[in-house]
């Protein structure tokens, strides 16, 4: 017979899947490294279920204790799918731009949800950064993972994501395109790459309104790149410790609505049902197809699945009222 002892075996080994019609303009071999294939539906399954174990590796939460996490939804389901399997309680913080789905979901499966909001800086109390850490001081017997700054957040994807991508390829990969946000999941997959093979590129996708891209190619911090912005998982108003600018080749910003655009073109001309930033993804690298030969293999993450999003980039009236379609 053929089972897991429980849903957390079925994490990872997701499937690489060739996009064809988006990417016709494109001369390089494209292949979508397709993580809504997790049980809780995005890559973020793997740093969680990494975090919550590290945790209780060194002692840092014990029996019957409480996750905490600033989450915009997704890395808050990994965590409270091995939260539910383990016997832990969580609570989440998120910002009110994220999809009602993503905060119906949380609870779904178990979690408090406090919505924060978006408009105020990283150190304002009212951030929702700021309320996970002083809930995990609160909090007996809690752990605030602090995915943006937790180092098995990268240790996850240098262990996983890098090696699955490595090994389907062939080795063949020339190129590694993902949104980035916490940083985990580039620079983790990035590292073990460029150790495979340093001549690797590293290609990174930001969103006007975060500092990811200025930074990269000036060292400069630079606040007034911070604006609100629609795109949901990825740039920052701060810079996580996961990101590792070193490793990155080049940061290229989608606009929200090219993101939202390309989204829906996804799932109508290659059945991928995906979340918002799968979208900007796609659109960068078709911003920078001018840089590939039809020699090259470029693997592309996929995040998450549409399902976080069908009140949203799914859905015509939003997408009218934010000018994206006609």
């Amino acid at each position: 017979m053929q089972y897991f002892e429980n849903i957390l075996g079925t994490i990872g080994n997701t499937p690489l899947v060739k996009l064809n019609k988006v990417m016709e303009d494109v001369p390089a071999l494209v292949l979508a490294k397709v993580e809504f294939m997790n049980p809780g539906n995005s890559i973020k399954d793997r740093m969680a279920l990494k975090m919550v174990e590290d945790a209780e590796k060194r002692g840092d939460i014990k029996p019957g204790g409480t996750f905490i996490e600033c989450t915009s939804g997704n890395t808050g389901m990994g965590i409270a799918i091995a939260a539910a399997v383990k016997g832990y309680k969580c609570i989440f913080t998120t910002t009110d731009k994220q999809s009602q789905e993503k905060v119906d979901i949380l609870r779904a499966v178990g979690a408090e949800v406090i919505v924060c909001p978006t408009n105020v800086a990283p150190d304002h109390p009212d951030s929702y950064y700021s309320v996970a850490e002083k809930l995990s001081k609160e909090t007996p017997n809690s752990f605030w993972c602090n995915q943006y700054d937790n180092k098995s957040n990268s240790i996850a994807h240098y262990e996983s994501t890098g090696p699955e991508i490595w090994e389907q390829t062939d080795g063949k990969i020339t190129h590694f395109i993902v949104g980035v946000g916490t940083g985990g999941t580039i620079s983790g997959t990035a590292k073990y790459l460029k150790e495979k093979n340093p001549n690797i590129k590293i290609w990174g996708v930001d969103t006007y309104g975060s500092v990811f891209k200025k930074y990269h190619e000036t060292g400069i911090f630079d606040e007034k790149e911070i604006y609100s912005y629609i795109t949901e998982g990825i740039g920052e108003d701060i810079l996580p410790k996961n990101v590792d600018f070193s490793i990155i080749d080049h940061f290229e910003k989608v606009t929200d609505k090219d993101g939202a655009v390309m989204t829906r073109r996804l799932a109508k001309e290659e059945g991928l049902f995906l979340g918002y930033s799968c979208g900007s993804a796609a659109a960068g690298l078709i911003q920078m197809k001018d840089q590939l030969t039809k020699d090259d293999v470029v693997v592309i993450v996929f995040h998450d699945h549409g399902s976080r999003y069908v009140g949203k980039v799914y859905n015509d009236d939003w997408m009218k009222e934010n000018g994206f379609i006609e």
